[in-house]
């Protein structure tokens, strides 16, 4: 495991040493005065309230529709975090988000398996399908991240995150059904400045960021900051002798404005992030009846082997997994925006290029047991992205309208291999009396370990996805108190995809042979085992659509610090080709109806009202809405095949609905304090024909299907909720002047299911979560602190998911443990 903390302290030290000449250019010069900051360099910082908040104004300045604006003033349900905040509350990634966001949720198996969700909507759970689209559109510096996995980096140099609630097809695009996290950077400087952090803690956690601004030239500002994070895992694998599920990783972030003319600036940016734990495994959890005989259940078949896990409680950190875990994921690239004033407006340009490399090894039997080897689909993507806004404002009335253009190519060569207890774990010995082990009679296939032993399948994966579009937003004021404000996006999107998977196994001559539906061995009864668990396939889907997404916004301003408003959108999410393979026929034929999914269609309505009082110290926001999704995209777990796979399927309708709560007070300088709370309602309103819970499977008679029209959404709590505070006062240390301060921070979310179709195996139990920090800080920049996150060492599992096989053994994701450590940070 590689330790990054003296990468990071040669980083800050490289830094420091380039800025000092900088600072000794920038003093020999007479620099320009600085152009007004970007809105989101001036925002205060809500939960927490660090030190750099506002008490009086309460204003936090916000770029969600795309110019600065007070969030007070925006009508849209939007939570806002600043760098201040983030970095006092340890949430350094958007994992860690979820704990001050109440409606966000973050949900990950490994990188490449990874869904965000806002208000439970956005991403289906479960294996990651390459031909589908997120439902929250994440943006970088105005740049589109088309890939969660390309996401998952640390966070460099943040300047503020704001998180957009809802439907935000108009402005952010068409996979932004459910809202949009913008996450925007710190510019670069024309006066000097640096800042370095260091951070230590228990499980051998190390984490160092620093970075340095300042100018090059009278017209010339550069940035340069680094991140790096060190931590030892947090399950201890027996078999291996090593902790897993670990954290390491390095972000480095570089970034130039040129002040072409006096009403042009140019900034381009470049990063590079890596992160290469050893990671990720789902560990056992509990086991649950299923239809298969009991025979061939999990306990008979642990028995059969003389096998029993490391340990039944999850909670004691073990596992026994026995295939190489790996998680490298490499993603980085270049960014241009322009920002160009016209006088009457101001014409934007982004232009971009991200890649993303994915190397995962993984142990997808979840056993220390030899039965799938060999488990990874490594992947490579390239994105483009260009963007063109025009924004004007007028007497009475501003717009903004634009072009987006996108095209993504997408490369995976995946290996699926099966090992010596595959045969006895996998298949069915036919008709056995009951207590027998199934293997009485040396001739059933399912005894003789070569029949799947070696069984390989190489898997080749090609999408290309193309989308354009044009939009445009109107904000007119009809009055001095209402605002209408229309909107509307046509979009165009293309996908086309490539399907292979070759199989590979041993005959019952004992001769390597492709396995296939037809041919001299189509019949040989090794191959037809064989292909009962991994089929070959090749088929080439198309998705080509155009899809038109428009809002009508009304907002009242009720008094000077109440504003209402009212929204409804028609919104889509992109519609989808399958790529982890589709059903079969009888003739082993790929059913080429699966290949594709339609769109998503959304019809959002949403109430709220935005409200300050106390000489706008208290801040009150609430917000009621009502989605429903036609067509919407679920994960299905192919009950064809032996291996844990995932196909995507059109439900017919879901309804998502609740009200959420944002409460501020920033008493005074001394005191400020924060809650969120979110009541959600959600069902699936019509799916007929959806996967049955995995205690119906693996029967004779199991139902192909199941009807689970009224039953939960997977991923949703009922509630939830987030709450905080924090209090300080004066004090002296070594002379100087500063405060003490002590900071408390917590979340709750109640039970939730953890499958597509709910099961009362899986679903998640509720759980709350409670943090304290207490330090000393300067208005220097200098803060010194402690903190323990979940302090009170809550169990709690971050997700639940069956195995392969419909043996019953059930595998968990457990939370972090109590973690505690320090904190020292400096200003120069």
């Amino acid at each position: 495991m590689p330790n990054r903390l003296p990468a990071a302290i040669f980083a800050t030290t490289a830094i420091a040493a380039l800025a000092f000449p900088l600072a000794a250019a920038a003093q020999e010069q007479t620099p320009r005065p600085e152009a007004p900051p970007p809105a989101a360099t001036a925002a205060t910082d809500q939960p927490g309230g660090s030190a750099d908040a506002q008490p009086q104004s309460g204003e936090i300045l916000v770029t969600a529709r795309r110019r600065a604006e007070n969030v007070q003033d925006v009508p849209i349900a939007i939570s806002v975090l600043g760098g201040e905040a983030l970095d006092d509350t340890g949430a350094y990634n958007v994992q860690r988000l979820t704990q001050l966001q109440p409606t966000l949720q973050f949900y990950s198996q490994n990188p490449r398996n990874t869904s965000i969700n806002i208000r439970g909507i956005g991403a289906p759970l479960g294996l990651t399908n390459d031909g589908i689209e997120q439902g929250v559109g994440i943006y970088i510096d105005q740049v589109y991240y088309n890939r969660v996995a390309a996401s998952t980096l640390d966070f460099v140099d943040i300047e503020q995150i704001e998180v957009l609630r809802g439907p935000q097809g108009t402005l952010y695009g068409k996979n932004t059904t459910a809202g949009a996290i913008a996450i925007t950077t710190r510019a670069p400087s024309f006066t000097f400045e640096g800042r370095a952090e260091v951070s230590l803690g228990n499980y051998e956690f190390k984490q160092a960021k620093a970075s340095v601004s300042g100018p090059l030239a009278d017209d010339v500002a550069v940035r340069l900051s680094t991140t790096t994070t060190d931590r030892r895992g947090t399950i201890f694998n027996v078999a291996t002798n090593q902790w897993i599920q670990e954290q390491d990783s390095l972000g480095v972030r570089g970034t130039v404005l040129w002040r072409a003319t006096d009403s042009l600036d140019l900034t381009f940016s470049g990063d590079f992030n890596l992160q290469n734990p050893i990671c990720c495994a789902q560990i056992y959890a509990r086991v649950h009846p299923t239809q298969r005989p009991l025979n061939r259940q999990y306990a008979a078949l642990a028995a059969a082997f003389g096998y029993a896990p490391p340990s039944t409680d999850p909670f004691d950190r073990l596992t026994d997994v026995d295939a190489p875990l790996a998680a490298r994921n490499e993603h980085g690239g270049l960014s241009l925006p322009a920002e160009w004033d016209l006088g009457a407006g101001t014409l934007t340009s982004v232009t971009a290029w991200r890649y993303w490399d994915w190397g995962p090894a993984n142990d997808r039997d979840f056993t220390g047991l030899p039965i799938t080897t060999r488990s990874q689909n490594p992947s490579h993507q390239d994105q483009y992205t260009q963007e063109f806004r025009y924004a004007y404002a007028g007497t009475g009335f501003d717009f903004v309208v634009g072009a987006f253009g996108f095209y993504q190519k997408l490369r995976t060569t995946g290996l699926e291999q099966q090992g010596p207890a595959a045969s006895r774990w996998t298949l069915n010995p036919g008709n056995v009396p009951a207590g027998s082990s199934g293997c009485a009679t040396p001739a059933t296939l399912a005894c003789n370990p070569a029949v799947l032993d070696g069984l390989t399948a190489n898997n080749d994966i090609l999408l290309e996805n193309t989308s354009l579009a044009a939009f445009g937003k109107l904000n007119w004021q009809i009055t001095d108190a209402l605002t209408i404000s229309p909107g509307i996006r046509l979009n165009y999107d293309r996908k086309t995809g490539f399907y292979s998977s070759v199989v590979t196994g041993t005959a019952s001559d004992g001769t390597r042979q492709l396995v296939l539906f037809s041919g001299p061995y189509a019949n040989d009864p090794w191959i037809v085992a064989q292909r009962g668990v991994r089929a070959p396939q090749f088929y080439e889907p198309v998705f080509d659509a155009v899809n038109l997404s428009y809002d009508l916004n009304l907002s009242y301003r009720v008094t000077p610090d109440v504003l209402a408003y009212a929204t409804y959108a028609r919104a889509f999410k992109s519609g989808g080709i399958n790529l982890n393979g589709v059903p079969t026929d009888a003739a082993g034929v790929p059913i080429l109806s699966a290949g594709s999914i339609r769109p998503e269609k959304v019809d959002h309505f949403e109430l709220g009202a935005k409200s300050q009082f106390w000489d706008r110290r208290v801040t009150l926001n609430v917000t009621g809405f009502w989605t429903e999704i036609r067509d919407y995209q679920a994960n299905v777990n192919n009950s064809q095949l032996g291996l844990l796979r995932g196909y995507l399927a059109n439900a017919d309708k879901v309804r998502v609905r609740g009200v959420e709560a944002d409460f501020v007070i920033r008493a005074s300088d001394r005191f400020n304090a924060y809650a969120s709370g979110a009541y959600t309602d959600h069902e699936y309103v019509r799916f007929v024909d959806a996967p049955c819970p995995p205690e119906l499977s693996g029967g004779t008679s199991s139902p192909p299907n199941c009807d689970i029209s009224g039953q939960w959404l997977p991923g949703i709590s009922n509630w939830a909720a987030s709450w905080g505070a924090e209090a300080n006062l004066p004090a002296r240390l070594l002379g100087g002047e500063g405060e003490v301060y002590l900071g408390y921070d917590a979340s709750y979310r109640s039970r939730f299911s953890s499958n597509a179709s709910r099961s009362a195996f899986l679903d998640v139990e509720g759980y709350s979560l409670h943090n304290f920090r207490a330090g000393y800080r300067t208005d220097q920049g200098f803060n010194i602190f402690a903190w323990v996150r979940n302090a009170f060492d809550q169990k709690y599992f971050e997700q639940l998911a069956t195995t392969p096989g419909s043996t019953g053994l059930v595998a968990g994701q457990p939370g972090d443990p109590r973690t505690w450590g320090g904190t020292i940070r400096f200003d120069f």
